[in-house]
This record gives C-alpha cells, structure tokens and sequence, in this order.
C-alpha cells in the first residue's frame, strides 16, 4: 500500500518481503508447474538418464507456498498422473513409493486449505490496520493554504502500520499550524495515545490564538488521560510551528522534540529553539514552553523529523548526522526528500530503532501584484 500522507508515505506490505508476508514472487508460483513439465518430458525423451523422479514429490509442497487447495490438488493428480504414464519411465516404484507422493499430495492440500484461511484472516486485519491508519492520521493534502506539505512515515514495529510517532498540518483562524510528535512507546499500545494528542491538537488550532496555548490543550490532553493509567507516565514529545500570513516567518514550540532542520540557499541548519518540557508532565507550576519566531526567505523549507531518524545509529555507533546529509540534498524537490533521506539512512547501513517521520513544510508567500496593477485605475 502507498497510503497515508503524502507522495512518499508509509511502505508497501511488498516490501517486507515474500518471506515475511508478501505474496510470493511470479517464479515461486511457477516452479511447481514447471518442475512436473521438466520432469516429465526429461524421462520421456531420455528414458537411460538417471532417475529424476523423486522430484516429483517437491511439487505439492511447494504448490502449497502460492497455491489454494484446488490448484495445489491439481498438482498433486499431475504428479500421480505422470508417475503412472508408461512413457515417462515412472512407473517402475512400488505401491510404497506410490502411496507416499498420494498422501504428500493430499497433506499438501490439506495445508494450502488452512494457509488459505489464514491468509483470509491477515488480509482482512491489514484492511482494518490501514482503514485505523486513515482515520488516525488522513492523508496530508499536498497543500494546506499557503503551506506545501510532504509527509513520510513508516512504523517501526513490524507488520504495523501504526505506531507512536504523528503529524500534521492544519488551517485556522490564527494560520496554518503544523505538530509532529513522538508518544512514549511505539506500536498498537500508543495509538490510543496518538489519537488523543491529535484530537486535541485539531480542536485547538480552531480556538487557540498562540501556539503555546495548543502545547498546553495538548499537555492537559495527556494529563487528564494518564489519571486513568495505572502507570500514569503518559508523555509525549512534540514540536509545533504556526506560519504567519505572508509566509516570511515561522514561530516553533518545542516541548522534547528535536528542532526543524531549516533548508535555506544551499544550506540546513537546526533552528535554534527554546526546549520545554514533554506533554503529559503537566505544564502548571513548570516553566511552560517559549516559542520562537524564525524569519524566512522565498524558497526556505522546514524538515521535521522524529527520534527515529536523529538517533539512527551507524556500526560505530554514532548518529545520523541530519543537518549535514540535508545540505547535500537541498536541490532536491520537496516531494522526494523524504523518501531520499529513508534511502540515504539505508545506504549508508544505519540501523533504525524506532518509529521514521519526516515532514517537509515549504511556505509560499502571497503573490505580489505588479506595481502597474495596484496603480491602474479603470476608466469610468
């Protein structure tokens, strides 16, 4: 699937891989086929060649990997068929070799019946998994008002498509306001998490007039939420940012998530940015997050990214160093940096321990009209 949000969103299934999942390439569904064809005209046309019968009996088995019960049978009445033909020279076992390739045969139907089930079942949970992800994080429209927005996102828990990492862009009185955050844990445990920050990040960016006032609707989300937890250490790290009118400067609260990396002439530098307390922890009787206004330029873009992309380790154990892989990538286009950043990670073999998010936020400042047409007056 290419769901989620944006043009290099979350994975496919098919990347994980025939072996872990995935349907099974085309020439695993053809060597069965091709096995009993080989076979057969090999003792047909050289009877004197050495016995390659026993092959025969790989064919039901491996039938089973691609095949549903009556194809995986069909094989199997093949099989039977040509130990039986007098032409293929196959016919010389006794009744012990050939009640043994019948009951494989049947076994092998047997099995293909119950992967089948099986399979049913993890198609219609990968249904429901990606109709939560849609309705947890709906995908990012390219645009939201003057903001163009690219989104990336893979799970860190295999066979997931949700986990504790989130974003998103929305348009409200006050501007467009932007949130990326990381939830404690990762996984299906944090989803619960993730939906409640979410909603209360949407509702107040409706009726919030400064972006310190969404950190602390978001914050009392988490709190009122833990005092139903048994642990009761509900917290997430959070970044939000809110685009002014004319799109020539940003304003970033940061409360435990790592800083935008800001793309500007050629460079990519980490915007300096007055760290807060996580939410969750309860802003009242803590200092409560600073914001911070950064000016922007035409053409200036803000990546956004989660732990999982900072604090990806290499064999040496060092960081993915983000700011400085950005600059090599700065005139690349904004839909494909995400995703050539998640290529950059796998290249250079840095192992990825949580959840990936990346968010690519590129304001576009109004359009200014000639001076002839702002002094032009029509006749009459």
């Amino acid at each position: 699937m290419r769901p989620v949000r944006g043009s290099a969103s979350r994975g496919t299934w098919e990347d994980r891989g025939w072996l872990r999942g995935a349907r099974p390439p085309r020439w695993v569904r053809v060597l069965p086929v091709l096995l009993l064809v080989a076979v057969s005209c090999a003792t047909v046309f050289t009877p004197d060649a050495p016995d390659v019968g026993f092959l025969l009996g790989a064919i039901p088995p491996l039938a089973i990997l691609s095949y549903g019960p009556v194809a995986t049978a069909v094989l199997g009445v093949g099989v039977v068929v040509a130990l039986n033909v007098p032409e293929t020279h196959l016919n010389r076992p006794g009744n012990t070799d050939l009640l043994t390739i019948v009951f494989v045969a049947a076994l092998s139907v047997f099995v293909s019946y119950v992967r089948s089930m099986r399979d049913a079942e993890l198609d219609a949970a990968r249904a429901v998994g990606e109709a939560v992800q849609r309705a947890v994080m709906p995908p990012l429209p390219a645009r939201v008002g003057s903001v163009g927005c690219t989104g990336f996102y893979r799970a860190a828990q295999d066979g997931t498509l949700v986990g504790g990492d989130f974003f998103d862009v929305r348009a409200g009185p006050s501007g467009v306001r932007a949130v990326m955050g990381d939830v404690r844990g990762h996984g299906l445990s944090a989803v619960a998490t993730v939906v409640s920050l979410l909603g209360a990040f949407r509702e107040a960016v409706l009726d919030q007039q400064d972006l310190e006032s969404v950190a602390a609707r978001m914050d009392r989300r988490l709190v009122v939420d833990s005092a139903g937890e048994q642990n009761g250490e509900l917290f997430a790290t959070g970044v939000l940012l809110e685009f002014s009118g004319d799109g020539r400067a940003v304003r970033v609260v940061a409360c435990g998530h790592p800083a935008p990396v800001l793309l500007h002439e050629g460079r990519a530098e980490e915007v300096t940015v007055a760290p807060g307390p996580p939410l969750g922890i309860g802003l009242v009787g803590v200092e409560p997050p600073k914001g911070v206004t950064v000016a922007l330029e035409p053409g200036d873009r803000l990546f956004l990214a989660s732990d999982g992309v900072w604090e990806a380790r290499c064999a040496g154990d060092g960081f993915y160093p983000l700011p400085a892989r950005l600059a090599t990538f700065t005139g690349t286009a904004s839909a494909e940096l995400p995703g050539l950043v998640w290529q950059d990670l796998a290249r250079l073999r840095y192992e990825v321990r949580d959840d990936v998010t990346m968010l690519l936020l590129a304001p576009d400042p109004p359009a200014v009209r000639p001076l002839a047409d702002l002094t032009h007056v029509p006749d009459g």
